[in-house]
């Protein structure tokens, strides 16, 4: 098996690298896996056949991006790589689902959950950023104060808790009133609880968790996403967390372009000492910042045809990228482009079958209407 991101790939696969040879060793079951290995595919062979299996590091933490335009199998991608983190010890998901498509982990023993987060989750300064108020007006430094009371106080302050402190403060009326109806305005999206247990729990029993945000507010969502991506980085900071987590974040870039930014951030350039790895999927690569692909040492892109998207793979500025990047990428859906900074190579390859159900497939009209005739 040829292992990305391991540098010392031949002593897993016993000298079998070859890219085109099938050999017994490339059999696609588990027992062939070496320890803290995720199997995602095979090498695609010149006359289009399966290669070598191709696996990823589990056992060290790190930052990947998975790139593909809509329909080339971008979050099949990442689920196949939730399976396989789950069925390692040591290691475990957290899938952040933003169109309600990874819901078939439940049969690898995951859970799908309508995420809640602490109101002090949180940072007082984000809370104007994250309610739409400019933070240096009446409403948004009233807020930012608020909660920041609470949360020195070492309460785990709820919505309406915060909503009778500005209602008590000394400030004008209509300050009072506007920031209040802007926590309101918060409470109406349903992500707040300030009894949900601590972050680390999602992560503690090893089972993916699918943080189910589909139909959810883009700036609660982004809230979501913010907490939960510092709670697994201050958890492992303070070895509360005894797994090392795999955050896979699916249409990445809404979440570089919110509140939930600085916490992504912090795990790309410092969740290596941590132990806390960030896999990125987007079929927008440009609209991710330069340091997702900069500081991400894994990286899968299916098919892109917009220059722009093209042009942010080619920011990996690596010497085996070098030439007509385009034209390396595969055409076919569930073939990718694999780009592995650890032995500075590249390669295509097919990505493996699913075993849980995929629930990214678009509907098709053909099969309504023969729903319809029976």
């Amino acid at each position: 098996m040829y292992v990305l991101g391991r540098d010392e790939t031949g002593s897993d696969s016993d000298g079998e690298t070859s890219r085109d040879g099938v050999s017994d060793r490339d059999d696609v079951s588990n027992a062939h896996r070496p320890p803290h290995t995720a199997r995602i595919g095979s090498f695609l062979a010149r006359d289009g056949s399966a290669g070598a299996t191709v696996g990823v590091d589990l056992d060290r933490p790190h930052a990947g991006v998975v790139f593909g335009k809509r329909g080339t199998g971008k979050s099949y991608t990442l689920g196949v790589l939730a399976e396989e983190i789950a069925d390692a010890d040591g290691v475990v998901p957290v899938v952040v689902d933003p169109m309600g498509v990874f819901g078939g982990l439940e049969a690898a023993g995951g859970r799908v959950v309508d995420p809640a987060v602490r109101p002090a989750s949180i940072p007082p300064s984000t809370w104007p950023d994250l309610l739409g108020l400019d933070p240096a007006s009446g409403p948004g430094s009233l807020v930012w104060r608020i909660v920041a009371d609470a949360v020195d106080g070492g309460s785990s302050p709820s919505l309406a808790t915060l909503r009778e402190a500005v209602a008590g403060a000394d400030a004008p009326a209509e300050t009072r009133r506007a920031a209040a109806n802007h926590l309101r305005l918060a409470a109406s999206w349903g992500v707040f609880d300030a009894d949900t247990p601590p972050v680390a729990s999602l992560a503690a029993d090893g089972d993916p968790v699918v943080l189910d945000l589909a139909g959810v507010p883009d700036a609660a969502a982004s809230a979501v996403v913010r907490a939960v991506a510092r709670g697994l980085y201050d958890a492992r900071i303070a070895e509360d967390l005894t797994r090392l987590p795999w955050l896979l974040v699916d249409e990445a870039h809404a979440f570089f372009d919110g509140v939930a930014e600085p916490a992504l951030r912090t795990i790309l350039t410092r969740g290596r000492a941590p132990g806390v790895s960030l896999v990125c999927a987007t079929q927008r690569p440009a609209a991710l910042p330069s340091v997702a692909v900069s500081q991400s040492d894994l990286l899968v892109s299916h098919r892109l045809t917009a220059a722009r998207d093209v042009d942010r793979l080619a920011e990996a500025e690596a010497t085996y990228l070098a030439g007509d990047l385009a034209s390396r990428l595969p055409e076919g859906v569930g073939e990718a482009l694999v780009v592995d900074d650890a032995t500075e190579t590249a390669h295509t390859v097919r990505i493996r079958e699913r075993r849980t159900p995929h629930e990214g497939e678009s509907p098709r009209a053909r099969r309504l209407s023969d729903a319809e005739r029976q």
